[in-house]
Parts: structure tokens; C-alpha cells; sequence
């Protein structure tokens, strides 16, 4: 697929079929996810791959938006061992958003589905999450990426608004 094809068909799916997604694929989305930029190259990225169905159904209930039926979690975290010093720290969230963006696409290329659901800042489910994977305390899951085989493919679109964009001349 072209980028500009992958760019309008990435959905968010939230229907996905039983079938398991494979080692090879799942490889596949953590090389891009890596292939993102970070601040300095610290690189503070951590990610949990969840394919057990007990830990998945209890990352379900992490919070209201994470309800989501599907055979491959990955759960996107920064590392505050790792971020920038005097006060930069918070660039994680930065760097772990575009490792994000890099795996929702390599999943439209591969012919999966997937969803972003947002964890941090929710205290909350931050706890959830924490507790389901025995993360860390230097570990701050940003997000859960679900992963499968689509049951439902949303049409592409293109959602350029030029009323958003604004020249400095």
C-alpha cells in the first residue's frame, strides 16, 4: 500500500474477529513503533504485548473507553528512567504518541485493525493498568493499542479541513 493509502484507510476498528495475529506481524508492529522519533534519542518507550485472554479481559476494564473485544493488546508506556532532565521529563508522552501513530499505520499495511484508547492522564486507569500488568512504577501506560483482524472496515477518508490550517507569511 502507499503511505497516502495507509494515511486515509487508518480507522479506528473496534470489531475484530477471533483470529490471533501473528508473531511475524506482531514483530512487525514493533519495529515501527521503535522507527518513531523520540527527544534526544532516549527512546523512553516500553511495550507490553498482551495476547493472554485473562490479562486482556482485565485490561478491558481499565476504564469506560477500553471495552474493546480483541486478540492482541499492546500496551504503550514511557519509561521515566528515561526522559530529558530539568523539568523536559514529560516529552514521553511525545515520543510514545508518535511509536503510537507508527503502529496504528503498519497495522493498516498489514491488513489489521486496531484502536487507540488513551490510559494517562486517568489516575485511574493508570492503577488499572498498572495492577493488571504489574508494571513498573517508572512505567506510565499512555495507551492501549487494540489489535486484530478486523471485522468491520470503515471506509477511508480524507479529513482535511482547511479552516485548521493557518499560514504565518
Amino acid at each position: 500500500m502507499e503511505l497516502n493509502e495507509v494515511l486515509q484507510a487508518r480507522r479506528s476498528v473496534r470489531k475484530f474477529t477471533e483470529e490471533a495475529v501473528s508473531r511475524e506481524d506482531i514483530d512487525a508492529l514493533m519495529h515501527a513503533a521503535m522507527s518513531g522519533p523520540s527527544a534526544c534519542n532516549l527512546c523512553p518507550w516500553r511495550f507490553y504485548v498482551v495476547t493472554n485472554k485473562e490479562k486482556i479481559a482485565e485490561l478491558r476494564g481499565a476504564s469506560r473507553f477500553t471495552k474493546i473485544k480483541a486478540p492482541l493488546a499492546i500496551v504503550v508506556c514511557g519509561d521515566t528512567k528515561r526522559t530529558l532532565p530539568f523539568g523536559l521529563g514529560d516529552f514521553w508522552v511525545q515520543d510514545c504518541s508518535a511509536a503510537t501513530e507508527n503502529i496504528l499505520l503498519r497495522a493498516v499495511d498489514l491488513g489489521l485493525g486496531a484502536v487507540w484508547c488513551g490510559i494517562h492522564p486517568q489516575k485511574g486507569a493508570v492503577e488499572n493498568v498498572r495492577n493488571t500488568l504489574g508494571l513498573p512504577e517508572k512505567h506510565i501506560p499512555l495507551n492501549i493499542i487494540w489489535l486484530g483482524h478486523p471485522a468491520e472496515t470503515p471506509e477511508p477518508r480524507d479529513q482535511y479541513d482547511e479552516k485548521n490550517v493557518f499560514f504565518a507569511e
